[in-house]
Parts: structure tokens; sequence; C-alpha cells
């Protein structure tokens, strides 16, 4: 498929490369290509000064230590101009103190949008809904999310998704469900049945699985402390907003930070438990 119809129809799938495109942003003029050899995260939101998608930027923001960690770019958009865009963020930052350090696209014809599909003429023709795009560090779309306009988007899922992404990729395995760093990783079936009478061996010997065609392994190469913790507290369900994860995190609501202190104290023995019992399982296959 060429631009041209990628960009009238809106249809692009993972495993393709991600169209190339330039743009005015809150950080000055970008191109796609310009980021090649990091991942990104290109997502867009339906407008500026909005109770949903406010919420969501502050979150992309407070989070952004994780996505450089993990070599990615985030990218914003919407159909808002640069002004609105400036006027937005500007907003935040002087009631929140939040510095939204990633660029936002003013999509002003919503060429990009097109381009990615991130218009669903169901809901609107004139906003973009919420749609993720994981764009690994060679430029394919490994991963497309899509949101309705009501609901906010997990953040800690996101890089969970590029997390394993990448973990997969470095290990030759694949994710299981519910996976976090350094959870162990399926092993891919056998190809032949000599592989197929090893693998029974391995299974019998180190019971490491359930069948010939699931088995795990621990992978060589793992995450850095801080996302396995942002994971696994990602997993016990914990709220974000009791979440502390920077020193310098602002609460929007003094009120709201008050009446949490003692429920964020006692999720956070709640979550150093659950922790030690997942990491003290050896058997991984027998959890689900």
């Amino acid at each position: 498929m060429n631009n041209y119809e990628i960009m009238m129809n809106g249809y692009i799938q993972i495993g393709e490369v991600a169209p190339d495109f330039e743009a005015d942003t809150t950080l000055g003029k970008i191109k796609l290509s310009d980021y090649k050899g990091k991942w990104i995260v290109l997502f867009s939101h339906p407008g500026d000064f909005t109770p949903v998608c406010t919420t969501e930027i502050i979150a992309f923001a407070r989070m952004n230590t994780y996505f450089e960690k993990l070599n990615t770019q985030l990218i914003g958009l919407s159909i808002d101009s640069i002004n609105s865009h400036l006027a937005w963020i500007c907003d935040i930052f002087l009631k929140t103190g939040i510095e939204i350090s990633f660029p936002i696209i003013a999509d002003r014809s919503g060429e990009i949008a097109r381009k990615y599909g991130m218009i669903a003429p169901n809901i609107s023709r004139t906003s973009t809904v919420r749609n993720v795009f994981i764009i690994d560090d060679k430029g394919i779309i490994r991963l497309i999310l899509i949101y309705p306009m009501n609901i906010g988007r997990n953040i800690s899922e996101i890089i969970r998704v590029i997390n394993a992404l990448q973990v997969a990729d470095k290990n030759d395995k694949m994710a299981p469900a519910n996976w976090v760093p350094c959870d162990q990783m399926i092993v891919p079936s056998p190809q032949d049945f000599y592989e197929l009478k090893k693998r029974v061996n391995e299974l019998k010997n180190e019971k490491n699985g359930m069948s010939w065609y699931l088995s795990f392994q621990k992978p060589d190469f793992c995450s850095t402390e801080d996302i396995q913790k942002l994971n696994f507290e990602s997993r016990f369900n914990l709220s974000e907003k009791n979440k502390n994860f920077e020193n310098n995190n602002i609460n929007m609501s003094t009120n709201i930070n008050k009446k949490n202190n003692n429920t964020q104290e006692r999720e956070s023995k709640t979550t150093s438990t659950n922790i030690n019992k997942v990491r003290n399982k050896t058997i991984y296959w027998k959890n689900f």
C-alpha cells in the first residue's frame, strides 16, 4: 500500500514501516525519521483543555523517565493549534509544576491523523480518538492500541508492552499473559521431532512447563530495577495516584494527598509482600 492510499484510507497494520511525516510541535519542527534508532510511542488525544486528556498528558510526563530508560521517545498529537498546545501545557505547568518535556504535534490539517487512522468517523470527524502506536528502533509498527474518548489510557501497561517486546526480541522468546520484567518467557515450540524429544526430556528434568509446546526459561536480558518495580505494582492494581515513583511527585489536590497517606502506606506494604510472593514462586507455569 503506497503513502497516498494509507493517507486516504487510514489503514496501517502492525509489521508495516511507520509512515514518515514532518510536523510542527511544542518543541519545534520534527520528522518521525529523526528518531530512528529509538523506540517511539506516537499517541493521539481528542483535544487540549479537556479533562481526560489532561490526566493522560500529566501521566505520560510523570512516567517519561521510564520511557527514556527503555530508549523510547514519546510524541503526542491532536488537531489543535500550536498556540492551543502551548497554552495548555503552560496551564498544566503553572497549576501542577509538571513540565511536558516531549513534543506534541499540532496536526491542524489532520493529514497525519488520517494517515495513521486516528480519526474514527462514527465517533467524531473533527477529533482524534485515543490511539497508541508503538514503533520500534527500525521504524516498524509493533503494536496499535485504540481507546475511546471517555476512557484514559493505562501508561504502565504501555511501558510493560514496550519492555515485553524488547526483551522478547533480545531473547528470541515470547511473553505469556500478565508478563512483567524478569518473569520467565515462553520458549518457541520445537520445529522438528528431534527438538520435540529434547524438549520432552527437558520438561521431565527441569519441570519448566506444561507440555512440549508450552515451556519457559528465564530471559538472559532483563530490565532495570525501576521498571521491574513499576510493573510489579501494575500487576497488583495499585491506583496511580497512590504511587510515589519520584520525590518531586506533585498531587493536584492537597486534600486528596492527605486523605490517601494512610492508604498509600498500607498499599506499599501490600505491594512489597506481593512482589516477594511472586519472586519466590519457582515454577512459573503453575501460576496461571
